[in-house]
């Protein structure tokens, strides 16, 4: 006879890696509500209020906005899919892990891809984007808005409007931008987005946010091919999302439940509030990594607040780091992607996490359990230099 498991009852983490974080305590609440058929009245209204705010929060009128019922990489493969036929052009810049990873989804589609790289923890110009745009001419450009590998941030503010000179569509990954530093759609020119529930917008993972501008719109309705993916296919679930409410999958009722409340809580707190609160929790946080001897991967002029990569210190085992952190404390960090496996260290804090005491607590572990593996850390070094910030 089958022994039947346990019930649940998991030893409780603090998630400081570069997702999922942890979900914010009126999100889970939310999702003890009574499930509602998906073609229920009123899940109909939930489903209005959530787009509704989803717009705000990516800062968009565009009325191909809503989350896919999959996690954020579905949004990576929604927004190809359904733009990309094969034999269009399509340029990729690379600047990490979901750099590369963009590159396989689009190369997937069957498109002439053109793939131009920078190291990794740097960013690309807008003058070096202009002259990919000249020689490539792609119908799309895919870009990531914050590079989850290296911490770095990508400035795409004008190159919208770039691409639009050379009559590309403008595709970005704000996987780990949403919800904590700025992302202004309209403002912006971007033709298509997409990012996840898990991070900036303190869900569970689940579901993930795209938005589609009119350009892109009427290039999906200007296909002269099926989109490959029945499931992924915009033009059968803007019936289900859009006026028409058609039947086309069962909506995952409580992370849309999720979504809803996790959105509220964005626009309660105010985005400008929001972004300047992971800014300030950033800054404390690199003011004790640097003071216990942690190097940053990216630049500060292009440096998430969000996700803070650093280098391990020479002679530190990563895992053995990592574990002890779990362990000893119950606190998730990442270890790196990609060349920088077992050479990097990333510590999210992120919608919810983004908290003074998700700071000094990872920071007093790290003081720990670094001096247990060797490393010369002043006993309160890092706690102190954080709090001096918070006090500034």
């Amino acid at each position: 006879m089958t022994t039947i498991p346990g019930q649940l009852s998991p030893t409780p983490r603090l998630l400081l890696g570069p997702g999922p974080s942890d979900a914010h305590p009126r999100v889970l609440s939310a999702m003890s509500t009574p499930l509602l058929g998906h073609l229920d009245p009123q899940f109909l209204e939930i489903m209005n209020d959530t787009q509704t705010m989803l717009r705000e929060v990516y800062k968009t009128k565009n009325q191909l906005t809503f989350p896919v019922s999959a996690t954020g990489m579905a949004g990576m493969e929604t927004c190809f899919v359904n733009l990309i036929e094969p034999g269009d052009a399509v340029t990729v810049c690379s600047i990490g892990y979901f750099g590369t990873r963009m590159i396989d989804v689009a190369g997937r589609t069957g498109c002439k891809l053109t793939v131009k790289e920078k190291p990794w923890g740097q960013v690309f110009s807008l003058d070096e984007l202009r002259d990919i745009l000249k020689t490539t001419r792609p119908k799309v450009l895919g870009l990531v808005h914050a590079e989850t590998s290296t911490g770095a941030l990508q400035d795409i503010s004008e190159v919208g409007k770039l691409c639009h000179e050379f009559d590309a569509l403008l595709l970005t990954d704000c996987v780990t931008s949403l919800g904590c530093t700025p992302v202004e759609l309209d403002k912006w020119e971007v033709d298509a987005a997409f990012s996840c529930s898990q991070k900036g917008l303190s869900c569970p993972p689940g579901m993930s946010p795209v938005s589609l501008s009119p350009r892109a719109v009427d290039a999906l309705k200007a296909r002269k091919t099926k989109v490959q993916s029945w499931y992924l296919d915009l033009s059968s679930i803007m019936s289900y999302w859009g006026g028409d409410r058609a039947y086309h999958h069962t909506a995952p009722i409580t992370m849309v439940y999720a979504l809803r409340e996790g959105l509220r809580l964005v626009l309660e707190e105010g985005l400008e509030a929001r972004h300047a609160r992971h800014v300030r929790n950033h800054l404390a946080l690199k003011a004790g990594l640097e003071a216990i001897g942690l190097e940053y991967i990216a630049a500060e002029a292009y440096r998430l607040p969000q996700l803070n990569a650093v280098k391990i210190p020479a002679g530190v085992d990563d895992v053995a780091g990592r574990k002890r952190l779990l362990t000893e404390f119950g606190i998730e960090i990442g270890g790196g992607l990609g060349e920088f496996k077992g050479k990097a260290w990333r510590i999210g804090i992120m919608g919810y996490n983004s908290r003074a005491i998700c700071v000094l607590s990872v920071l007093a572990a790290l003081e720990h359990v670094l001096r247990g593996l060797g490393v010369k850390v002043t006993p309160g070094s890092g706690v102190a230099a954080a709090e001096l910030a918070y006090s500034a």
